[in-house]
């Protein structure tokens, strides 16, 4: 950690140097496409999308439910993405002799595609605005928790209408912190198989070291493909392939699903996660990777099973820290405060806005004395950690949830998303049983540890025993890394459940009311109450500034844009581009010690590699976390790249926009068909996504 905050700490006052509030900044946003920022792409870049581009970018791009983003690239369902995105996949389809991750993955022929065995993809087909139905039914309400209640009531009742109508997986989305509400249709995909990764080396070159960082050298890319009736689905809607990739200076769109900002919270909100839900999950994400970094010794295998949950904490470490070093900076919170300030002077002025939105700041400020204990109790009070231990409780609840009325249950049990739950619930992917124990030892001991002995979920989960005694004896005993098990008890339903005597099912019987509780306490006395003030707010900022402001990232599917660009640092230029020759010389410069050595493969063919090929690149458009995967495009709607990453300077990009030295990464087009054609002999590939 020492080494991270050396390295906040070196670049956060350049990060807020000429950051300055304006309501809108440079190439700022993530917009949905039901609000494309039209106005600012003609009058910045004198580009004017048609309705038919954007409906083509939306429905050649796809979310896939691991956390990432794709794009189909071929009429035959082929999706890029990228190899991070793909490596918990990687990591499901190996084995101890056949380690995908090390080797990397070609199917020369589509009958050796392999199955992925939990992913689903989502294609959003439709978009439309139900916000009036959703407040319209909340103003019936008497207050604010039945305002709440009555609001996923109506989302219920719409998702559940629309996807018996439609038969496309329906869902509401809350925007703008409840000033909008949009019904998303997707169509959902199961049937995805591995067609092409690099070694993880390749993808990761640098490591550790080089990642959230620029200059670059990754080859972080992957292909799958998707199928329907056992065959690969035709499609009308895919990108072409750019002949000659990004350029400098060139106006380029990412199509993606960023996962979350907190760009519109008020102050208060910020200073609670800068003070407490930021805190908590540093820690408890470093207690789980020091964990696994034990027992990752105790065998090579052992290091396998739990190398891709090391990587992703690592990766989620790095950029929560930096998001923290944000939120410590004075000068982020000063923008913040003055932008908050803008605001509501601008209500205080008009006296209508006023009565009717004036006391919002406050009153969601008052809420956080209350909940900021019982949130730390609802953080540490369930065992997600582990894989097993969150199944128990997922066939618990669902037993119980079921049995209630649609629009009574609990958002995850819905008809609407039954589907997809039972399709991740019955995932056949390999669960490991000492990998397991490791993880439910560590939680169990960190819960122990951070709500002490006489915490009712303590009691419940230990029930007089150690936690290593309880997760030794609970996954040595377990069934339920048998699908069929698992499947039982879902049919078998509530009765099965009731009468089961697994030992992860007791646990979650006995964990279960106590979460219950705390969800409803949380609902019953924050939840609707920060819905009706951040109704509120929007509404005033939609008074003041319009839609001119595009709403926080939630994993919805956004369109951002701007520009290849480098960067000043410091005193020197950093460049827009890398080549395959920074590659050797960042190797050779390390003496090709790892992290910095040169993939096999890639060393191997190195003499046939035209070295002056673009690598990697930087660009302005706005992202952040779950765009990765996103397809990077130009005006013409064509692939000039695959977004991956972010440098150090974006780490604050949950909270604000910066343009000055922050940047987005990309795998530059052209590196894909060079390492295709020259390294991977992986032509037949290069050929389908160029057209040949």
């Amino acid at each position: 950690m020492a080494r991270s905050n050396r390295i906040f700490a070196l670049f956060f006052a350049l990060v807020f140097l000429f950051t300055s509030f304006a309501v809108t900044r440079a190439d700022e946003g993530m917009w949905i496409f039901g609000n494309p920022p039209l106005k600012q792409l003609k009058e910045k870049y004198n580009f004017e999308p048609s309705q038919a581009w954007l409906d083509h970018a939306r429905l050649a791009a796809c979310r896939l439910n691991n956390g990432g983003s794709g794009s189909f690239v071929s009429a035959d369902g082929l999706v890029l993405t990228n190899h991070h995105v793909a490596r918990s996949l990687l990591a499901k389809l190996s084995t101890e002799k056949r380690d995908l991750l090390k080797t990397g993955f070609y199917a020369r022929t589509r009958a050796e595609e392999l199955k992925c065995q939990d992913l689903e993809i989502n294609v959003l087909y439709s978009l439309e605005d139900v916000t009036a139905q959703i407040q319209a039914a909340a103003q019936k309400a008497p207050d604010a928790k039945g305002a709440e209640t009555l609001r996923k009531s109506e989302a219920a009742r719409i998702e559940k209408e629309s996807t018996d109508r439609t038969g496309l997986k329906s869902t509401v989305i809350g925007l703008y912190e409840g000033g909008e509400y949009w019904l998303y249709r997707f169509k959902k995909y199961t049937d995805i198989r591995m067609v092409f990764a690099p070694e993880a080396q390749a993808a990761e070159f640098g490591g550790d070291y080089d990642n959230f960082s620029y200059p670059r050298y990754a080859l972080d890319f992957a292909f799958l493909r998707v199928y329907e009736n056992d065959k690969p689905v035709k499609l009308e809607h895919y990108y072409k392939w750019s002949a000659k990739g990004a350029a400098e200076k060139e106006l380029v769109f990412v199509v993606g699903n960023p996962g979350s900002t907190d760009r519109l919270r008020t102050v208060a909100q910020l200073e609670y996660q800068r003070d407490h839900g930021n805190l908590m999950q540093l820690k408890s994400l470093l207690r789980r990777r020091d964990a696994l970094l034990e027992y990752s010794k105790t065998s090579a295998e052992a290091a396998r099973r739990a190398s891709d949950t090391i990587s992703s904490i690592n990766n989620s470490l790095k950029r929560l820290q930096g998001q923290q070093e944000g939120l410590q900076s004075q000068k982020l919170m000063q923008q913040k405060i003055r932008e908050e300030q803008d605001l509501r002077g601008k209500v205080a002025a008009n006296p209508e806005w006023q009565k009717l939105y004036g006391s919002s700041w406050d009153e969601m400020a008052a809420l956080f004395p209350a909940y900021t204990p019982m949130a730390k109790r609802q953080f540490y009070s369930n065992l997600n950690a582990s894989r097993l231990g969150q199944i128990a409780l997922q066939i618990v609840q669902y037993g119980a949830e079921v049995t209630k009325p649609n629009a009574d249950r609990l958002a995850a049990y819905r008809d609407s998303n039954l589907e997809s739950f039972k399709f991740a619930l019955l995932s056949p992917a390999p669960i490991y049983g000492d990998f397991e124990e490791a993880v439910l030892t560590a939680r169990l001991e960190e819960i122990l540890a951070e709500l002490g002995p006489a915490d009712p979920f303590v009691q419940a989960c230990l029930n007089g025993k150690t936690p290593s005694e309880v997760a030794h004896s609970a996954i040595s005993q377990t069934k339920l890394s048998d699908v069929a098990f698992r499947k039982s008890l879902i049919e078998g339903g509530k009765a099965a459940v009731e009468a089961s005597t697994d030992p992860l099912i007791v646990i979650a019987r006995r964990i279960d009311p106590i979460s219950r509780d705390l969800t409803k306490w949380i609902q019953d006395n924050f939840e609707g109450q920060q819905t009706a003030a951040g109704e509120k707010i929007a509404r005033a900022r939609f008074a003041a500034y319009g839609r001119s402001i595009a709403p926080d990232a939630n994993f919805s599917i956004r369109l951002s844009y701007g520009v290849v660009k480098g960067y000043e640092l410091n005193t020197t230029l950093v460049p827009y581009k890398t080549t395959f020759a920074g590659l050797f010389d960042r190797a050779e410069s390390f003496d090709h010690r790892e992290p910095f050595n040169v993939a096999p493969q890639i060393l191997a063919r190195r003499a046939k590699i035209d070295q002056t090929v673009p690598m990697d690149f930087v660009y302005t458009p706005d992202t952040i976390g779950g765009n990765s995967g996103s397809p990077v495009i130009n005006r013409n709607g064509e692939v000039v790249g695959v977004n991956f990453d972010s440098n150090v300077h974006r780490f604050v990009s949950r909270y604000t926009y910066t343009e000055e030295t922050g940047r987005a990464i990309a795998v530059h087009s052209s590196a894909i068909i060079e390492t295709l054609r020259k390294i991977y002999d992986a032509g037949p590939l290069a050929d389908e996504i160029q057209g040949k």
